[in-house]
This record gives structure tokens, sequence and C-alpha cells, in this order.
């Protein structure tokens, strides 16, 4: 498998949770730290970081820690790449 694939693979992985699509509604609102992203959430915060590993794996969000506060930050050019996958592929479901 080409890296591009491992990637697209990877970005539709993340998205097929709706928890994770949830949080990265969320982050379209602006950074928001962990425990802000984690609080709608009845799961402990070790199953939520899981969560939140697999968008950064992807390249969904990105992290930082200042001091005891990590804040998240959505990834905007991860829509392009979806976008280009199903535009790509559209004239073959409109047949």
């Amino acid at each position: 498998m080409d890296k591009h694939a491992a990637a697209l693979d990877d970005t539709f992985l993340a998205l097929a949770d709706p928890t994770r699509r949830a949080i990265l509604s969320r982050l379209g609102q602006g950074p928001a730290s962990v425990g802000e992203l984690a609080a709608p959430y009845d799961m402990a915060l070790t199953s939520f970081m899981k969560h939140l590993k697999i968008l950064e794996r992807s390249g969904w969000i990105t992290s930082a820690k200042a001091g005891r506060v990590r804040t998240c930050a959505i990834v905007t050019d991860r829509f392009a790449d979806v976008g280009a996958w199903v535009y790509g592929h559209r004239s073959l479901w409109e047949r």
C-alpha cells in the first residue's frame, strides 16, 4: 500500500467514529483544552484520549501542552484530502 492510500485509510478511520466527528465539529469553533473537549462525554479520560490520539495520528488535529493544559486544534487541510477523494470518485457513483 502506498503512503497516500495509508493516509486516506487513517483519515476515514478517524471519521468513522461519531465521537471523533463531534470532536472535530467542536474544534471547528476554535482550539480547546482536552478537559473542555472531554466534558460532554461520559467516558474515562483514558478512553477519550484514545480518540484524540487517533485524530492526531491521522493528521486531523494538533496538540500542544502549556504547563498542565494540553490544547487541541483542528487541521483544516485534511478536509481537502477527503474532498479530493470524493470528487475523484464522483463520476463512478453518478453512472
